[in-house]
């Protein structure tokens, strides 16, 4: 992916945290900072994004930047620790290894304004996500704007009720079945294992049939599948190390719930495994975002979650289906690593946020799902959509419908 190269080592630890407190600058953040960065680590990337020729480039930390110089891209990583080498990447015009978009994780950076043109014309989405992992801003390929056709569909679908419950009893019932598959191979045998997987194996069944009860009844038997599944996951052993220099709280020691115990929403992680969770949660929130307005779908218009003003309910519809397979990734790293005290911070509100190199990571591990592009392949067929056929006046949004064809063949 471009041409990468390392430039003068960095020598102020100001700033190297990406807004940490400055007593958590410390030879041990830096080491862990140089774990998560090891090149070992990005050979054990998911099956997608080993074989996925166009991978997503991720920069954090201190001064990360986009610029424009002598017409190829130059994307600088910021600074996490100290000593640190700044690492460059050059993408060229016409580079076929370009990358599938740009995630910014963080706030602490720069970019110019013909960046913005130079990623348009070569059609890579740029991403920014905050220390939590939510969408700061995700901006897609340029050219494209809502299907008039496409969005009739949605609109008659969700103000049917019929409709709206067969599709949301669609898109739990394809979660569930998901959910399962990530139980199975991530949790140990146990009995609130067991207890979870009747309850979602009954789920599924009854999803299998025509649905004909109300939209809470279905939000209910979703809700009751998630409780017991997560509660499944509440005595897996976390592995730390360093925690005779540096304790950690006793919940610390096992994934624990995912609602605290003050019943705590959980947008605000107080528990590493969790914080996590959000963050995968977001990067596949970003990608959604993204692959919505390429194919011309109104991501206003949804039909499980209440819509608001603004809000993309359509976004947060489809993702369920897709968190069981964040989960998995996280699970998977969960089982695999000892972890310090160092990748995780605590900040006053007691929300736990990841040491930027993990969160880097992170969204590495998760690439871009298997289950993404089908998703919405098989979404656009339950609203009867078909992709119209050749006219020389479509554009990219036709484009993108029409590759969706293929996981309809």
């Amino acid at each position: 992916m471009g041409h990468r190269t390392a430039a003068a080592t960095h020598s102020n630890s100001a700033g190297a945290h990406d807004g940490i407190e400055t007593g958590l600058i410390s030879t041990e953040w830096a080491n862990r900072a140089s774990v998560w960065c090891e090149p070992g680590f990005e050979k054990t990337i998911s099956r997608k994004a080993k074989t996925e020729m166009h991978k997503p480039l991720i920069l954090s930390g201190h001064g990360m930047g986009l610029r424009i110089s002598n017409g190829a891209l130059e994307a600088r990583n910021g600074f996490t620790h100290y000593p640190q080498a700044r690492e460059i990447t050059r993408i060229f015009r016409g580079d076929r290894n370009a990358p599938s978009r740009i995630v910014m994780l963080g706030g602490s950076g720069a970019i110019t304004l013909d960046v913005l043109s130079w990623l348009a014309d070569h059609n890579i989405p740029l991403v920014q996500l905050d220390y939590r992992g939510n969408v700061i801003a995700a901006i897609g390929h340029s050219g494209m704007g809502h299907d008039p056709a496409l969005v009739r569909l949605q609109l008659a679908a969700s103000e049917s009720e019929p409709q709206r419950l067969e599709l949301g009893a669609w898109l739990i019932r394809k979660k569930l079945l998901a959910t399962r598959e990530t139980m199975t191979a991530c949790l140990p045998h146990s009995d609130l294992r067991q207890r979870a997987d009747v309850c979602i194996a009954e789920a599924i069944n009854q999803l299998g049939r025509p649905w004909n009860l109300s939209k809470d009844a279905l939000l209910g038997l979703e809700g009751k599948c998630a409780l017991f599944y997560f509660d499944a996951w509440r005595t897996v052993p976390v592995k730390w190390k360093g925690i005779s220099r540096k304790p950690i709280p006793d919940s610390w020691l096992a994934i624990g719930f995912r609602r605290g115990e003050d019943n705590h929403s959980n947008r605000f992680a107080r528990h590493p495994v969790h914080a996590m969770v959000n963050y995968g949660y977001a990067v596949v929130e970003s990608l959604l975002r993204i692959e919505v307005a390429k194919v011309g779908l109104d991501m206003t218009v949804g039909f499980l979650h209440q819509s608001r003003y603004e809000r993309p309910v359509l976004i947060m519809d489809l993702i369920e289906p897709i968190r069981p397979v964040v989960d998995r990734v996280i699970l998977d790293l969960v089982r695999s690593n000892t972890f310090s005290p160092a990748d995780f911070v605590i900040n006053k509100e007691g929300t736990v946020r990841l040491h930027p190199q993990l969160g880097r990571l992170l969204a590495a591990r998760i690439g871009t799902p298997n289950a993404l592009e089908p998703l919405i392949a098989a979404f656009l067929t339950q609203l009867g959509f078909k992709v119209p056929t050749l006219d020389p006046g479509r554009g990219r949004t036709w484009m993108a419908q029409k590759t969706l064809q293929r996981h309809n063949a």
